[in-house]
């Protein structure tokens, strides 16, 4: 028998040997059991795919793993100065950036395991804020009080409270130094800032160039006050203006609560401010040189450590090591204390160094629309001026 394969036994896409023209040439076969080499291909990249989905979904799953650990564990405590395990402890709690409703998980707890701590026989606050929402500084106020004043139903010891500012502590953040016994401010600080606003974008000269309009269906007169598409009439302008009084008011009772020797009118009366530099070297020919311009401590502008001091809204001139010497001294400890600060937790992703996780805890895109409706809602602030748009990407970040 011939070793020759017969012509029905091959595929059809090959003639039979010495048939046909080429018949010289090498004969062409599928490869090997059949296998297309997009087979492979396909093969590979579905094994890609499946793995780069475990990868995720385990790094979901210890995203989460992290998260509730350190949102229901203590935080770490980190040795300032002092004896290293030593008893008796002065608690620094750290309070930074915007304070607004929903990032202040990490001073609550601070404040929370420190209170709960018979071990920390005095407190130091140190504050590094431009202020924020009124809700947001009144809750920290309030919580500080607490912790400062003790608390009998839950069994709370009273504590020192000694305030250490640090590059500002202005207007919310002024608002809550003034739990404090004490107030230090550094050389560099910037403080004060006592007043309040609210603030509307208005678009409605932008609208009208473009032919944009908005057509609101409303019951209640001011209803849609403060609207971006159309100008504030007086009647609305006064209902927000009553919201602003009520919370300054607020404010300035709250200082002069903290600071009796600002009380009687003293936050609210005139003050005849020398420049700094009476010649500067900006000044033309024939120009005169700035005169004393009139200010009140109240007029919710930012001071400087020496005039802050000066007009007693602090007390001293000091560095963290001062407040935390004199929360010892206060608390009538001996040498044998620990002054300890709080970690801030950090989440798996923060570990990897992702930056997927917010302050807050929640994660996704600063474009999201729950973020922006958050970052441009109305709120009345205190708030140092020229800190408007920190204060909203600090909204963008709930």
């Amino acid at each position: 028998m011939s070793d020759v394969p017969q012509p029905s036994s091959l595929p059809p896409s090959v003639p039979p040997p010495g048939t046909g023209l080429g018949s010289h040439r090498p004969v062409l076969l599928p490869p090997p059991n059949g296998r297309s080499p997009f087979l492979g291909c396909a093969f590979a990249l579905s094994f890609a795919v499946n793995l780069l989905g475990g990868v995720v979904i385990a790094l979901v799953c210890l995203g989460f793993f992290f998260k509730g650990k350190s949102e229901s564990g203590p935080l770490s405590e980190q040795h300032y100065s002092g004896k290293r395990g030593a008893d008796d402890k002065v608690a620094i709690i750290t309070v930074d950036g915007v304070l607004l409703e929903g990032l202040l998980g990490y001073a609550h707890k601070q404040i929370e395991q420190a209170a709960a701590d018979k071990h920390v026989k005095a407190i130091v606050v140190r504050i590094n804020s431009p202020g924020g929402s009124i809700t947001a500084s009144d809750d920290l106020h309030r919580k500080l009080v607490e912790l400062r004043d003790g608390d009998g139903k839950k069994n709370r010891a009273k504590h020192p409270l000694i305030v250490s500012m640090g590059a500002m502590a202005a207007s919310g953040g002024y608002y809550i130094a003034m739990p404090g016994e004490t107030l230090f401010a550094e050389r560099t600080t910037v403080t004060g800032s006592i007043g309040v606003y609210s603030s509307f974008p208005n678009v409605k000269g932008l609208a009208d160039k473009y032919g944009v309009k908005m057509n609101t269906i409303k019951q209640g007169q001011i209803k849609d006050s403060g609207s971006p598409f159309a100008e504030m009439t007086e009647h609305e302008r006064q209902v927000w203006q009553d919201m602003v009084d009520t919370a300054y008011q607020h404010f300035v009772g709250i200082v002069e609560t903290g600071r009796p020797m600002l009380a009687g009118g003293n936050l609210l009366k005139p003050l005849m401010i020398q420049p700094v530099n009476p010649k500067p070297e900006f000044l033309k020919k024939g120009e005169e040189p700035p005169l004393p311009y009139k200010r009140y401590l109240a007029d919710g502008g930012v001071w400087t450590a020496e005039n802050a001091v000066k007009y007693q809204l602090v007390d001293k001139i000091g560095t963290l090591d001062d407040a935390v010497q004199l929360a010892h001294d206060k608390a009538g400890l001996n040498e044998n204390y620990e002054s300890i600060k709080y970690e801030r937790p950090n989440s798996f992703f923060d570990v990897l160094g992702l930056g997927a996780k917010s302050h807050t805890g929640t994660s996704g895109s600063v474009l999201d629309p729950a973020r922006l409706e958050a970052a441009f809602s109305p709120r009345v602030w205190y708030l140092m001026p020229g800190a408007e748009t920190s204060s909203l990407f600090a909204a963008m970040r709930e």
